[in-house]
């Protein structure tokens, strides 16, 4: 009797425990339904903006001969990040915006999240070599030509590269291990690794969620202390500089990229950093579109508006095209 009672009660366990097949993605659909078609075409128009202005920044500096330096190389490889993880997040986004299914697969989600933070991570140690290219250009010029060479550059951007799938697969790996039992809902729009830690099962989850944590502050914060740390020298160079407008030049080749640099990381400390309490799901819902959608939104806008350089260039090429029909 004992032995039966022991047995059911194992098999109740297992059925609760069953693996999860696939999540439903909450998203927007607590939302007032009217407003839907208004968020779906406002995050479609910055969508197809953000893919636009990154694809005209990366023809304008592969048509333009004078563009072919490290820094433009790096800013190529910035605006691919931005349009591949925009695709890994934002399309699924829109679609679940106006359809009543919204389930994602067990592994279409894997998926999502280890593409997600690969070019995440890669923009992160993109924008930290951009810094690195300002302060050897600022602080060594003489031996900039050596220091930041074609093949040294190639090396760079393929390291940033690799160290983004690195952490997108661990982090993946990480949290997929775990067992989902129970509730297979996301209260989020895609997958996110936070939410989904809630949903996993097991003595393990508290520890895989802090080696996760500690993961990703080590690396996000590693790349922001040695941008700043770059800044710093450049700073102290610049104040050597005894003219004003010397001064002034110098620093506007770093203007868009510190400019980045600082929406990248206030934007991520909004959603990861915030201070817990009784936020709603709806409000952290539209707070995770400022790093998803808003963050990529504005980094060609930064870059085309504050770089004079690139601006003069975006012109040119304009003309070229152009000025034959209307002469």
């Amino acid at each position: 009797m004992l032995k039966n009672s022991r047995n059911n009660a194992a098999l109740e366990a297992g059925q609760n425990c069953s693996m999860v097949s696939e999540f439903i993605l909450v998203g927007f659909s607590n939302f007032p339904q009217h407003l839907l078609p208004a968020f779906f075409l406002l995050y479609l128009l910055m969508y197809l903006f953000t893919l636009l202005g990154n694809l005209l920044i990366m023809g304008t500096v592969w048509s333009e001969r004078s563009l072919h330096t490290p820094m433009y190389l790096f800013l190529c490889a910035l605006s691919t990040s931005e349009i591949l993880f925009t695709v890994a997040v934002t399309p699924r986004m829109l679609v679940d915006m106006l359809s009543s299914h919204r389930s994602i697969t067990f592994v279409a989600c894997a998926n999502q999240m280890f593409f997600s933070f690969t070019f995440g991570f890669t923009h992160s140690f993109l924008l930290m070599i951009m810094g690195y290219d300002r302060y050897v250009a600022i602080c060594h010029p003489l031996r900039y030509n050596v220091l930041m060479s074609t093949r040294t550059c190639a090396r760079l951007v393929s390291w940033t590269w690799a160290g983004g799938s690195v952490m997108g697969m661990m982090v993946t790996l990480i949290v997929f291990h775990l067992t989902f039992c129970g509730s297979n809902v996301i209260h989020h729009f895609l997958c996110h690794v936070f939410s989904l830690l809630k949903l996993a099962c097991g003595n393990e989850t508290s520890s895989v969620t802090l080696g996760v944590i500690l993961v990703c502050v080590t690396a996000l914060m590693g790349c922001l202390f040695l941008i700043v740390l770059s800044y710093v020298f450049i700073v102290a160079a610049i104040l050597r500089i005894p003219s004003a407008e010397g001064r002034h030049k110098t620093f506007s080749t770093c203007v868009s990229h510190l400019t980045v640099v600082i929406v990248h990381y206030s934007f991520a400390s909004i959603i990861y950093l915030k201070p817990k309490g009784p936020h709603s799901m709806d409000s952290n819902t539209l707070m995770a579109t400022t790093y998803t959608v808003f963050t990529p939104f504005l980094s060609p806008v930064i870059f085309s508006l504050r770089n004079k350089e690139l601006k003069n260039a975006m012109k040119k090429s304009f003309q070229r095209k152009f000025s034959p029909l209307s002469s």
